[in-house]
């Protein structure tokens, strides 16, 4: 991917801001801590896979925008391509992706968010977290990967190779492998569970057939009982309907006593009812009266409820209208009270505007003095502005000629301490070859020891297998003893056969069978010995074996120091060959840098433009403390400015009073007299004086009102008695007639029970006649229940015998099927296991990092070349012996590790030992290495490269060094964009990308 063009709209401290990469190769991005340098970077990946530092979606907008927006062109697999993200605060985004044509760019954004960042990930060959790891080295995390143990440092390595996905399908494979082993356990189970319960089969047949032949005599006899209880069953039903048909008449004649008792009853009532009734219609007379009294009482009363009602809404009408009034007086009185505290402000008004007035002339005079002290602030501004662009441009030319004397100290300095450096590299000459020599004299004699060493394992190699195959001829020699020996056990027995025919022997035979087993036996046991012998033999030579390995190997434990050593004082040697030339070259630019700082003889032309400058500055003899001065005085009366303006508005505000008084005096006698004139003449005052005139002329009397609502209450009970005799008058004919009627219903009751009586006796005769079978229908009922419980017992038994039986033959059925489950379970659970191992640490990510090492520690010392002057060396160790006390170089277990050997001039040493510049750059050739990697693993070409910060631990011989190696690895980028706020290093490339912080937001300025 290499950038074409960015727009930034609203992205973080940026508010509006564009940078075209057209035409950069190398280039670095410079500016003050926080100005946005890596905020531009973080546009480049949140427009590619809205990805970047922010913890939320919203913290990428700009503070106080609604909205932001990423515009990023790039060129990939020749193409050109343009991302446009967007997103609302609080909402959501948007994302288009488009491929330039020659008629313009062309839209290739998918259905949604996701498909579109799908499409853009298939064409670019890289997700964002290949990126970080590999085009950009982002800040802080150049020494991630060293200063981890080396177990995290696998780790590490694992998550960027991406063989996590490993560990999940090793995951995946174990789960799989444990429920298949789960289910091959339950199958186990079940098939033992089937088994023993299709053993029981044949017993359940026999079972079955004896309960049929049971359940077919039950059935026989119950069907004769069954016959039996019927016949009795229609005797007992004859007598039942006897017995119903006694019930009922007995019923009957009851009902006809009780009925002709209530008969009796109510026409006692009625004839009481009758005569109240009679003594009532005596009293009609004085119910009539009394009666017409309390209707004359009750059309008073209406009258007076009437006049009652008109004379209350009077009253309330009467209230409402003077509260009207009140409200209207009320209303006058406040505004004549504001108005009153108006004409009092505008009295104040004037005094305070009469004060500032008497100050005008001392104000005029101030004036004078604030324009004359003007006119001379502004000559010395004037001339301030011709000076300034003098004593900028006289700073930057002393700044430029102190630099370049800085920058000669400097490498005065460096030559001086290089000089020291040499020298003593030249006086080491000696005893470098001195030692070189001893040392390859040591590891001489060592080597031959490592021969000697060789030959003693191989030959205790040669005897433990010797004694192996002694273990193997002993092992035959015992067993053949033992079947010598049972066979002498048998011939011992009486009446023995032959061990190898079976056939009777006798004495002459059993003899020479006998003497013959001895003799093989006596032999085997001389072998057996012989062999023993041997292998104690060989034993002991072993041990003296050991004894030697050991030996020679203690001698041999500082045979690696020694070669590592013998490297290291040749490379120190190879350094010292050309000390002499180097030495000369030194002392002449050392001679020719301490002529210059001596005379001055460096940036000539910036020196005479600097006289030049000083000359004019004294020719126009600006002076800062007149200046000062000049302003001071200015500032001095500018009172007079807001004086004047206070006499001007208090001037216009003396008109505004004089003309405003006379309204407000006005105002207040009108009210006064609107509030005279409310209380007798308005509306409100006229409508209450007619509401008083009408109360008067209803006339009513509360008094009056109350002693008529008593007279009513006492007449009350006249209604009541006038309401009784007329319901009197209309139930006296009823009740006569119900009197009549019920003496007709009695005597018909008296008559019907006399028939009952004797349909009663003749009953009880038919059932005094009739056998009663009870007893026998019960003890027939109770033995076919008897049998009928027995029966459904042995159905019951049947049907479960029959349901054994189906679930058996499903269980046959079930039990072969369970078998060949059993058979796929197990192989299945062999399967995922074997996929466990293999996906597993020591599996295919073991073998991928080893696969990976070789190559990256290739690049990394290609890399580190470059920076150290060749100085370093990297090696990458993944396994190691094991730290056991007890352990010995035979039985050491190797253990696995990711450790990184640095080695230098004077030896191998840690990681930690090496000073920040030094650790460094193993840090950013590891980095770079490992970029380069991850990158050719995505399938993308490694085009563009960032390198955020991380150069402030660099002295000025190291960052030359890192300068010259991103030049050098500068061809196999499209685009190397580099992060720093270091002057030195700004300077060191073609282009420079400017980043400063103003009100506006961040601003990009491109400078070559």
């Amino acid at each position: 991917m290499i950038p074409v063009h960015l727009t930034l709209k609203n992205f973080l401290s940026y508010c509006d801001a564009s940078l075209d990469f057209r035409g950069l190769h190398t280039a670095c991005i410079s500016g003050a801590n926080g100005a946005g340098k890596s905020s531009l970077l973080e546009a480049i990946t949140w427009a590619i896979w809205g990805e970047s530092r922010a913890a939320a979606e919203d913290d990428v907008i700009h503070s106080g925008s609604k909205d932001v927006r990423v515009d990023f062109t790039f060129q990939t697999s020749q193409q050109t391509y343009r991302v446009i993200r967007t997103r609302q605060r609080g909402g959501s985004g948007g994302l288009e992706f488009q491929i330039a044509t020659p008629s313009g760019f062309k839209a290739l954004t998918g259905k949604g968010i996701r498909a579109t960042q799908d499409l853009i990930l298939e064409h670019i060959k890289l997700d964002y977290d290949t990126f970080i790891n590999s085009a950009y080295l982002r800040q802080g995390r150049a020494d991630e990967f060293m200063l981890k143990r080396p177990s995290e440092r696998k780790e590490i390595l694992s998550e960027l190779l991406k063989l996590h996905q490993y560990d999940e399908l090793e995951e995946r494979a174990k789960d799989l492998s444990k429920q298949f082993k789960a289910r091959v356990e339950e199958l186990d189970r079940s098939l033992e569970n089937m088994a023993s319960q299709l053993q029981e089969k044949e017993a359940i047949a026999t079972k079955q057939t004896t309960l049929e032949n049971e359940l077919n005599q039950l059935q026989q006899l119950q069907q004769f009982e069954q016959i039996q209880l019927q016949s009795l069953q229609v005797v007992q039903h004859q007598r039942q309907t006897w017995e119903e048909n006694l019930s009922f008449v007995r019923q009957q004649l009851q009902n006809l006593t009780q009925d002709s008792d209530r008969l009796q009853q109510e026409q006692r009532v009625t004839q009481t009812q009758m005569q109240t009734l009679g003594e009532l219609f005596q009293q009609e007379t004085e119910i009539q009266a009394g009666y017409q009294h309390y209707q004359h009482l009750l059309s008073q009363e209406e009258s007076f409820n009437l006049k009652f009602a008109e004379y209350t809404r009077a009253q309330q009408t009467r209230q409402q209208k003077q509260q009207q009034l009140t409200k209207q007086i009320h209303l006058l009185e406040r505004q004549l009270q504001q108005a009153q505290a108006q004409l009092e402000a505008l009295r104040e008004q004037e005094t305070e505007i009469q004060q500032t007035l008497s100050k005008a002339a001392e104000v005029e005079a101030a004036i004078a003095q604030l324009t004359t002290a003007r006119q001379r602030l502004a000559q010395y501004d004037e001339l301030q502005m011709r000076v300034t662009p003098i004593l900028q441009q006289r700073q930057h030319l002393q700044s430029q000629i102190d630099k370049t004397q800085a920058t000669l100290s400097a490498r005065l300095e460096q030559i001086q301490a290089t000089e020291n450096q040499l020298q003593r590299q030249q006086r080491r000459q000696p005893q470098l070859q001195q030692a070189v020599i001893e040392v390859a004299t040591q590891i001489e004699a060592l080597e031959k020891q490592r021969v000697y060493l060789q030959r003693v394992q191989e030959k205790g190699q040669e005897r433990r297998h010797f004694i192996e195959r002694l273990q193997a001829h002993q092992r035959d020699y015992e067993k053949l003893l033992g079947e010598l020996e049972q066979k002498l056990q048998m011939l011992q027995t009486p009446d023995a056969i032959c061990p190898l025919c079976e056939r009777p022997l006798d004495e002459h035979h059993w003899n020479r069978v006998v003497d013959k087993t001895n003799a093989e036996y006596k032999d085997t046991e001389g072998q057996l010995w012989v062999v023993r012998e041997q292998m104690a033999f060989s034993d002991r030579e072993i041990q003296v074996l050991r004894q030697e390995y050991r030996e020679v190997s203690q001698k041999l434990s500082p045979y690696e120091s020694l070669r590592e050593q013998r490297g290291q004082l040749a490379a120190q040697l190879e350094v010292t060959t050309d000390v002499g030339q180097q030495l000369q070259q030194i002392a002449r630019e050392k001679q020719e840098l301490e002529r210059q700082l001596e005379l001055g003889d460096y940036a000539q032309d910036k020196q005479a433009e600097l006289q030049q400058l000083a000359a004019y500055l004294e020719e126009l003899n600006y002076n800062e403390k007149n200046h000062a001065l000049a302003r001071s005085e200015v500032e001095k009366w500018r009172w007079a400015e807001i004086r004047q303006g206070q006499i001007k508005d208090a001037s216009k505000r003396q008109a505004q009073v004089a003309a405003r008084k006379p309204e407000i005096e006005a105002q207040i006698g009108e009210l006064n007299r609107r509030i005279q004139e409310e209380g007798v003449n308005s509306e409100c005052a006229r409508e209450i004086a007619a509401l008083d005139r009408y109360m008067t002329e209803l006339g009513y009397n509360t008094e009056q009102h109350n002693q008529l609502r008593s007279a009513l209450r006492q007449g009350q009970s006249w209604q009541l008695r006038h309401q009784q005799l007329l319901t009197a008058q209309e139930q006296y004919p009823q009740l006569q007639q119900r009197a009549q009627e019920l003496a007709i219903a009695l005597q018909a009751r008296l008559q019907e029970k006399q028939r009952l009586a004797s349909n009663l006796n003749e009953i009880v005769q038919q059932l005094e006649a009739t056998a009663n079978p009870r007893s026998q229908i019960h003890s027939l009922e109770q033995q076919l229940a008897s049998r009928r419980r027995q029966l459904d017992e042995y159905l019951g038994q049947l049907g479960q015998i029959k349901q054994m039986m189906h679930q058996l033959a499903t269980l046959e059925i079930q039990y072969g099927q369970q078998q060949q489950q059993l058979q796929e379970a197990k192989r299945q659970q062999r399967i995922y296991q074997e996929l466990a191992q293999a996906f597993g640490k020591n599996g295919i990510q073991t073998l991928m990092i080893e696969n990976v090492l070789p190559q990256l520690e290739v690049e990394t010392n290609q890399l580190l070349s470059r920076l150290s002057a060749n100085q370093l060396h990297v090696q990458f160790v993944t396994q190691k012996a094991g730290r056991n006390g007890k352990s010995t170089k035979k039985n050491a277990k190797m253990i696995d590790t990711l450790d990184i050997l640095i080695a230098d001039a004077r030896g191998t040493r840690a990681y930690e030992t090496y000073s920040g510049g030094e650790a460094f750059r193993i840090n950013f050739a590891i980095r770079l290495a490992l970029a380069k990697l991850l990158a050719q693993r995505a399938g993308a070409a490694l085009q563009l490269l960032i390198v955020d910060e991380g150069f402030g631990t660099q002295d000025a011989e190291g960052c030359d060094r890192l300068i010259a190696a991103i030049n050098a690895i500068a061809p196999d980028f499209a685009c190397i964009l580099t992060v720093t706020h270091m002057p030195h290093l700004k300077e060191a490339f073609q282009a420079r990308i400017e980043v400063h912080k103003t009100q506006q937001g961040s601003q990009v300025r491109l400078m070559s």
